[in-house]
């Protein structure tokens, strides 16, 4: 019915398109039914009322065989073809359209379901004696000739209910006979459906709808007033019969019933003879019990399963033994258990849920249909209850008597698989005849069913039903499929060890010609004479002596060693992501994770146990460098040490476990990681968990889930599975969010034209149509197994399986050296991979080597027995040196004899006289047979060479998906593009592409006689080469992502530094090629390594696997008929939450089927995840890819690149800029403080050296330094960074959270931001002239730093410490930081900066960014500016700092005052400091000369300063800002006068007198310095202190967007610096800027237009009278200050000659005398900015500039600003 959901359709439309559809398929002269969606979707019309041209035909089939047959059939000429049967014509005025009678009645079916029917009494003398006058009445045309006319058999009357049911039968003969009878027969819907049953396949309901709907149509005929003569008697015979066709199944009343009597009952209302429609067993008189038979296994051959179905089951007594209830589809009917939720997610309401009834007849039509060697699967059958369900809702009502009739009507179709018995007690009743019958005998086999549906139609507890299986393959399936994996290993060692395979022993010790195997292969030892067949460079016939075998050795190839681990840019993308997850976890501010903390990587392994996994794994860890690159190993010792960080889940995983968590506790600076690899192998609760089949259970639980680690918050669990859906359940501990996928195929970019072949390849290569397909049924041995499985009820069949393959291998080997006549009893299959096995290895180029064999053989017994005969078959047959027999069991290592060991070592040319394979991949060109056991593959890499998978015991104990995938996944490889996109186009490789010799090894002739899965019969030409899958065994060059070779050692170690090099540049650049060439990247790594010689790529096949065929049925599902094996429950431990859901598609991948899994499954019981907390782990993640596809390496760089990240984060951008000064004689003298008087001596330069004020004019003086290049870039270049390792003193931004400073910059859970007070604080500032009154936030924290009024409400002042006071961890400055839209990134959080000490920050911002701050910082004090700065530069917010720092001082001298403290004892400094100061430094000599410098706290430096002598005579004191010139040299001398800034420790006291400009948005500490130097006041920096600023790209004090004034102007051009100013009162565009900030720009970019005489003139610089501004830094206009105060500090400018005057902004110390004591050139040109147009001409004429400069009108300027925002004017002149 499609996949539709009947939530979309009206019901009333669904419901006639399906009736009409049922019709339809009635009426049709073909058998197929038109779809009820082509009805629904594609017709472009309703259905019509009357169906024209449909024709109902009676498909021909066998007549009932009923017991009450009134006339027996005669003979009849069965061999004539059927002819058309033509009915008369109708006679005239009737109605002849389909879908109506002659009468003109409505019968179509969408009428009947919709519209009450009375069936009329009998006494009306109107009806139908004969089927042929009913069919002529309804207009049924018969496609063939009636063979016979049926009569009408019983009354049609109501019951008790009100139901229409079979009434008294007719009697024809006699004295009642009626003349004029209803119609209405029983038999005639029964004798209809049986023939048209076939049909009706639109859906699940049809049969149902069909059955009821006729009695209907019947009732309405029987309504018609149709008179017709007819005789009294009993009719005549007038057709010979129906012709028989074998496409009809036998009816209902057929089936044969051997061994259950039927009982005859006394009716109550008339004589009746007794009814056979239904056969009833005989009441079973011990009531609700059922006494199982003794000896029924072995009189039967079957041990019986009883599937629950609806309803109580007996108790069952006696030989219990011997009968297995299920109760495999019991979840199928309990939909009625649904919740609403479930319902509604389904599409579905309660309206719609399936009666019993409707359940029973669906599970018959289900039975009916399976496949002799299919059986049962519950995922099945519930999709088939679903879809009915939305197709079909709430189904016709079926009354109990309707039920047999319908469920026999349903077994029909099985062709005598199905049989239903009804019983009116219990089910006990059926189920007791069933199994007497059974017991009694082979004589009753022959007819045994399949299944057999037992039916309680008891009137008391309504409709109950259960379900027998009798089929052997079925019953024998489905008990063992009820045992756990650990259960049926244990019942095969029961087997083993108690001697019940003696018998089928003793069957295998003949061959299959009759002989005695052993006698056999002694003969042929003996006639070797010790002789064995040549290993390679010779044909299987030729023999030399075994002692010439030592002295031969295969060539060596160095190609092998060329194969090296390297990282691909899929492996990349998938470690990206993980490393995103993991930003993510700390990104959530829950404080899982504070990345920030960490600055080292450290990591565990954990692996199932296996010992080749672990070899395994570390040989990756060795390879990839990874232990280097983390820094957590050196170099030398990386390669022996690699073992320690994998561990196996062993019994000594505790104490390693233990050693693991010491050191995650002993390093909280260290970020650890666990890996647990391959994790959905043993999840066993650790409280559930045991020894189980000599394993240990749940020690992944007690590792993983323990209280330890999920506790640590420096440790992250990450696990890596290929079939992740047991940790994806409802109770998972992984975050959803925290899965990172391996992307889908369509997005892998692979190196050398390599992709992945997977498991949805083989499912979908089936699809190829290729002659030998590379996933195989070998049908020839599983008819085989059948043979044997019904010998041997009583053995599991995986023993049987096993003995049989030992057999076939042991026989192949035979038949292809001493009996050849043994091939025609040797699968096709078998012969084919065991003749590859021993002639690849002498065909030519082949260089000795061959192709290994994986044969999977989960029983460590069994595998130990299949080795020992494999190898003794082996040797006798003198093979011993053609191939190895090795046992891959987890439990050992490998053990290979020491002459394959010669040979691979000589292949690799390994001169290291110990060296043993570890792993498979090292068995790499070695022809081997790997007897693989164990319960599950647990993740190990087979190399290359494997080319045949045998998974032949892998049968229907594997029915969950990770069960059967996981084996499958044994085969998963890369493999060369070309084979999967073109296989078509790859049958004959050319020569001319360098193939002949690739060819040659691909094995063309070795499937000489392989069987193709179509039929038996057929033997077509093996060739895989042929066939476009050809299998290579020569590795290719570039090795698949995370496989390995021999390692390196001996004449070829490769150096590990090396080898890791290009790993890490890829890291440091983290891949930015990668994303713009992949494929360029992908081949970058690691070229030095490969070993002299560019290998040519050779072709990878993928690899073939031998499967059982219900595994096979499994995966080909989704092209044959049957479920695909990712419709199965995704593992053992896990279960459905829900007895329905929606169906999963193959497309369903990655997150979208996490998400259905976590939806639809929940742990069972014993899984690890059952009691699992609500809420998932936060620190735990899920890497979730295919087998084999490379999850091992991508995991490695993911470490790799999450110590780069680290490093990163704990890693900031400084500033690295050298300062401009002049190289001095170094007398250095380290961290001493300084001396007043020397001090003093020092000479100011006044010259800005630091590199942040390249882009600002020079200050002139007496020493200036050498200019940089003349006429330099107009572009300034981009100021140069370092990156810095954060330390632990390291002042940090809003990112941060640790535990120690989270109650510094966080608020707490119960604080909240009205905790905080708001005080206003008002004050006279004498240079704006008025109250200024600004606003402090104060947390409650924080309000022990404040003087409030005794009131509690008035804040009145800044507590202040004393000079005097020495107390070690006393902070006494006060730390102002102004900052603007840095809330985020500004580094205000400066705990470990201060050491975690007390102190007292404040943080100096804009009203309208109070908010943002208060939400970042809530626990940081507040200083608002007044609105009226909120457009301001700096300049205003350190203008207010320091003068409400001064008004603060004042009130603190007074309170103080009051209490006996000397005014000058109050301390006066604040410190001023950017919100960009990330470190401080302090350098000092090493021994060895130099300079170095170490990372010093905030606090060190501060109280360092702060106990310097006379220290308030220092107006300010600072540091030098770092510059990694620093470490190569010594500071000149450790303290020096000049400029400071970013960082100030400013006296307030001493500076009272001088302010910053509140105006300036730039350059306002260089102006400030200026004029505290000029005024006399003392300025020292401290060299040996060096501060390190953060290269911060966002926020501070950037540059206005300046935009036109009126917003009406439409996409503005760009404003240039140059249209900033305008002529007053002019028409040009007025902008939306402040004026002084247009003002500085102008002066920065066009000051050459003012001061042409300036330009690159260094030795006449422009006059500034008492400001410095930047003019035109890029034409370097050097700047002379002169401070026009009295009694200021100035240059001596006698002899100087200036070539132009700024005066800004003039104050009243400026006057006329003071400018005519400077000599000008001639042409110097004069600036004159003032506040407005008015005070502009007064100091004109002040200050008599008219004298000496000469004006003109059009030299006046304004800012284009409009009135008013107050324009700044300036008047430009002339010297003359």
């Amino acid at each position: 019915m499609g996949n539709s959901y009947a939530g979309q359709l009206k019901s009333a439309r669904f419901e006639e398109a399906l009736h009409n559809s049922i019709e339809a398929s009635l009426r049709s002269s073909s058998g197929d039914p038109q779809p009820i969606f082509t009805q629904l979707y594609l017709e472009p019309e309703p259905y019509p009322g009357n169906i024209e041209g449909r024709k109902l035909t009676l498909m021909n089939g066998h007549s009932s065989n009923d017991l009450e047959e009134l006339e027996e059939d005669d003979d009849s000429d069965s061999s004539s073809p059927p002819l058309p049967y033509l009915q008369a014509p109708a006679p005239d005025g009737c109605c002849t359209l389909d879908g109506f009678c002659q009468a003109g009645k409505d019968l179509r079916l969408v009428s009947i379901a919709t519209e009450p029917i009375e069936s009329p009494s009998q006494s009306v003398p109107m009806g139908f004696r004969y089927f042929t006058e009913f069919s002529n009445h309804i207009n049924l045309k018969l496609s063939t000739q009636p063979k016979k006319q049926k009569h009408l058999k019983y009354y049609l009357v109501k019951n008790s209910q009100g139901a229409l049911c079979k009434g008294p039968l007719i009697c024809w003969k006699g004295k009642n006979t009626p003349s004029k009878i209803p119609a209405l027969q029983f038999c005639i819907y029964m004798t209809l459906l049986s023939r048209i049953a076939p049909i009706c396949s639109v859906m699940l309901f049809c049969y149902v709808l069909c059955s009821i709907l006729y009695i209907n149509i019947l009732c309405v005929c029987f309504s018609c007033s149709v008179s017709s003569a007819m005789n009294s008697g009993p009719p005549k015979k007038r057709h010979r019969s129906w012709h028989p066709s074998a496409l009809v199944p036998v009816p209902p009343t057929a089936v044969p019933v051997p061994a259950i009597r039927p009982i005859v009952c006394s009716p109550v209302s008339s004589p009746q003879p007794p009814v056979t429609g239904v056969i009833q067993p005989q009441p079973v008189t011990a009531g609700e019990t059922v006494i199982v038979p003794d000896n029924l296994l072995n009189s039967s051959g079957v041990r019986p399963v009883i599937l629950i179905g609806h309803g109580t089951l007996p108790y069952l007594y006696g030989n219990v033994g011997d009968i297995v209830v299920s109760p495999l589809l019991v979840s199928c009917y309990k939909s009625s258990q649904l919740t609403e939720k479930t319902l509604e997610t389904l599409g579905l309401n309660s309206s719609q849920l399936l009666c019993v009834e409707t359940m029973i007849l669906l599970t018959l039509q289900y039975l009916a249909r399976l496949g002799s060697e299919q059986i049962p699967l519950r995922e099945e059958l519930e999709q088939i209850v679903l879809k009915a369900m939305l197709c079909c809702p709430g189904g016709p009502a079926i009354s109990p008597s309707q039920l047999p009739w319908l469920a026999r009507l349903e077994a029909s179709v099985s062709g005598g698989s199905v049989q239903v018995v009804v019983t009116h007690n219990s089910l006990g009743e059926g189920i007791s005849e069933s199994l007497r019958s059974l017991s009694e005998g082979p004589h009753h086999q022959q007819c045994l069913p399949t299944y057999v549906v037992i039916i309680c139609a008891s009137k008391m507890s309504g409709n109950e039903f259960c379900v027998l299986v009798l089929g052997k393959y079925q019953a024998r399936a489905l008990s063992e499929g009820m045992l756990t994996t650990n259960e049926f290993l244990k019942e095969i060692s029961y087997e083993l060890i108690t001697g019940k395979v003696s018998i089928l022993a003793s069957h295998f010790k003949s061959t299959s010609l009759g002989d005695n195997l052993d006698k056999q292969l002694v003969r042929y030892q003996r006639r070797r004479k010790g002789q064995v067949i040549q290993p390679f460079q010779g044909d299987v016939t030729d023999y030399i002596h075994s002692q010439e075998v030592a002295s031969m050795s295969p060539p060596s190839d160095r190609e092998m060693l060329s194969k090296v681990f390297q990282i691909y840019p899929t492996q990349l993308s998938v470690a990206r992501s993980l490393l995103s997850q993991v930003c993510s976890i700390a990104d959530s501010g829950t404080q899982n994770l504070d990345l920030g903390r960490f600055c080292k990587v450290d990591f565990l392994v954990l692996v199932p146990p296996s010992h080749i996994l672990v070899h395994q794994t570390a040989q990756r860890i060795r390879q990839s460098g990874v232990l280097v690159d983390l820094g957590i190993e050196d170099v030398s010792l990386a390669y022996q040490k690699s073992d320690k960080y994998v561990v196996r889940l062993d019994g000594e995983v505790h104490t390693k476990m233990e050693a693991f968590m010491r050191k995650v506790k002993q390093n909280p600076y260290t970020l650890f990681v666990l890996i647990h690899d391959n994790s959905h192998v043993d999840l066993t609760s650790a409280l559930s968990g045991s020894v189980c089949h000599g394993e240990l259970q749940g020690l992944a639980d007690r590792v993983v889930n323990c209280q330890e680690v999920l506790d640590a918050m420096n440790l992250l669990v990450l696990q890596v599975s290929c079939f992740p859906y047991t940790l994806q359940t409802r109770q998972s501990r992984i975050s959803i969010h925290n899965e990172v996928h391996w992307p889908s195929k369509e997005t892998l970019q692979s190196p050398n034209e390599l992709v992945y072949f997977g498991l949805r390849d083989y499912s979908s290569s089936l699809q190829w149509g290729v002659a030998s397909p590379i996933l195989r049924c070998d049908d020839a041995f599983e008819k085989m197994v059948h043979t044997l499985l019904e010998r041997h009820p009583h053995l599991h069949s995986m023993v049987i399986r096993s003995y049989l393959l030992i057999q076939q291998y042991t026989e192949a080997m035979m038949a292809l050296t001493s009996s050849p006549s043994l091939r025609d009893h040797i699968t096709p299959e078998t012969l084919a991979m065991v003749e590859d096995l021993i002639n690849a290895p002498s065909r030519e180029g082949s260089q000795g080597r061959g192709h290994m064999l994986l044969v999977r053989v989960p029983s460590l017994q069994l595998a130990m027995l299949a080795r020992e005969r494999l190898e003794d078959v082996r040797d006798k047959l003198g093979l011993q040196l053609c191939f190895a027999v090795l046992l891959g069991s987890p439990a050992t290592e490998l053990n290979l004899h020491r002459n394959f060991t010669s040979r691979l070592k000589a292949w690799r040319g390994c001169e290291n006289e110990d060296w043993v394979p570890h792993t498979y991949e090292d068995l790499e060109g070695l022809p081997c047979i790997v007897i693989l056991t164990g319960k599950d593959p647990l993740g190990e890499t087979f190399p290359r060479s494997l080319k045949y998978s045998d998974l032949r015991l892998i049968d229907s104990s594997y029915l969950t998906r990770t069960a059967l995938e996981q084996e499958v996944g044994l085969a998963c490889t890369y493999v060369t593009m070309g084979v999967v996109q073109e296989p078509t186009k790859t049958m004959a490789p050319r020569e001319s592409d360098g193939e002949k010799a690739t060819t040659s090894l691909n094995d063309g002739d070795e499937l000489e006689r392989p069987q193709s899965n179509g039929s038996a019969a057929t033997r077509t030409s093996g060739s895989l080469a042929e066939n476009g899958v050809s299998s290579s065994d020569v590795a290719d060059a570039l090795q698949k992502p995370s496989t390995s070779a021999c390692p390196p050692e001996g004449a070829v170690t490769c150096d590990m530094g090396t080898v890791t090099q290009g790993f890490k540049q890829e890291c440091d650049s983290l891949g930015s090629q990668l994303s713009s060439n992949p494929s360029k990247t992908s081949k970058r790594p690691s070229q030095s390594t490969q070993c002299g010689r560019d290998p040519k790529p050779t072709r990878v096949s993928p690899r073939t696997v031998i499967m059982s065929r219900a595994a096979y049925n499994l995966l080909a599902g989704e092209s044959g008929s049957q479920l695909s094996s990712f419709s199965l429950l995704p593992h053992a431990d896990v279960a459905w939450s829900s007895p329905l859901r929606p169906v999963i598609t193959h497309n369903l991948q990655g997150a979208d089927q996490s998400m259905y899994y976590r939806q639809w499954t929940i742990a069972r019981q014993h899984h690890a995840d059952y009691e699992a907390p609500p809420v998932p782990h936060p620190r735990r993640l899920l890497l979730s890819g295919p087998p084999q596809v490379g999850k091992t390496g991508a995991y490695l760089q993911f470490l790799r690149i999450l110590f780069r990240m680290l490093i990163r984060l704990l890693e900031v951008d400084v500033y690295d800029e050298e300062e401009e000064e002049e190289e001095e004689v170094p007398t250095p003298v380290y961290n001493q403080l300084p001396d007043i008087e020397d001090v003093r001596k020092l000479p100011f330069d006044p010259y800005p050296q630091d590199p942040k004020f390249r882009k600002a004019s020079p200050v002139y003086t007496d020493k200036m330094p050498k200019c940089s290049k003349e006429g330099e870039s107009q572009t300034p270049a981009k100021r140069e960074t370092r990156s810095i390792r954060l330390s632990r003193f390291a002042a940090h931004n809003a990112f941060h959270h640790c535990e120690q400073c989270h109650h510094y910059c966080e608020a707490g859970p119960a604080t909240q931001l009205s905790e905080c007070t708001f005080h206003a604080f008002t004050f006279c500032s004498s240079m704006l002239g008025e109250e200024v009154q600004l606003q402090f936030v104060i947390p409650k924290a924080k309000e022990q730093h404040f003087i409030f009024s005794q009131q509690g409400s008035h804040l009145e002042s800044m507590r202040l410490p004393l000079v005097s006071t020495k107390d070690p961890d006393l902070l006494k400055s006060p730390i102002f930081t102004p900052t603007t839209g840095r809330q985020e990134h500004g580094l205000l959080n400066i705990f470990h900066a201060m050491e975690g000490a007390t102190h007292l920050h404040i943080l100096v911002v804009k009203q309208f960014e109070m908010p943002h701050y208060r939400k970042y910082w809530p626990n940081h004090i507040l200083l608002v500016l007044p609105a009226m700065f909120n457009n301001a530069g700096v300049g205003a917010a350190r203008f207010m700092i320091k003068e409400l720092s001064y008004h603060n001082l004042e009130l603190e001298r007074n309170r103080l005052e009051e209490q006996g403290v000397k005014r000058q004892d109050v301390w006066p400094f604040i410190v001023m400091m950017d919100d960009s100061c990330v470190l401080w430094n302090c350098h000092h000599e090493p021994s060895d000369g130099g300079s170095a410098f170490t990372n010093v706290s905030l606090k060190m430096v501060l109280q360092h300063m702060e106990t310097t002598p006379k220290i308030s005579l220092y107006a300010m004191c600072g540091t030098r800002k770092w510059s990694s010139s620093l470490a190569r040299r010594s500071p000149s001398h450790p303290f020096s006068r000049c400029h400071l800034h970013d960082f100030v420790m400013l006296n307030v006291d001493l500076t009272q007198n001088v302010q910053y400009d509140l105006n300036r948005y730039s350059c306002e500490e260089v102006d400030f310095n200026l004029r505290v130097n000029s005024s006399g006041l003392l300025l020292c920096r401290f060299n040996y202190f060096s501060l390190m600023k953060k290269h911060i790209p966002v926020g501070g004090n950037k540059d206005f967007l300046v935009k036109p004034k009126l917003m009406e102007i439409q996409n503005p051009a760009t404003i240039s610096p140059s249209q900033y100013v305008c002529a007053p009162d002019s028409e040009q565009t007025l902008l939306d800027a402040p004026a002084q900030f247009l003002l500085e720009r102008f002066l920065q970019s066009c000051s050459h237009r003012l001061f042409p005489k300036a330009v690159q003139n260094r030795n006449n610089p422009v006059l500034s009278i008492d400001s410095y501004l930047n003019i035109s830094p890029e034409v370097r206009i050097s700047v002379c200050y002169i401070n026009s105060r009295p009694h200021s500090t100035n240059l001596n400018h006698q002899g100087l000659l200036f070539s132009g005057l700024l005066l800004y902004l003039c104050d009243s110390f400026v006057v006329s005398g003071l400018l005519k004591k400077f000599r000008f050139l001639k042409g110097a040109t004069l600036c004159v900015i003032s506040q407005d147009r008015s005070s502009l001409r007064q100091t004109i004429v002040r200050l008599e500039l008219e004298d000496e400069w000469q004006f003109r009108l059009r030299d006046e300027f304004q800012t284009a600003n409009c009135s008013e925002d107050r324009p700044l004017y300036f008047l430009t002149g002339r010297h003359v």
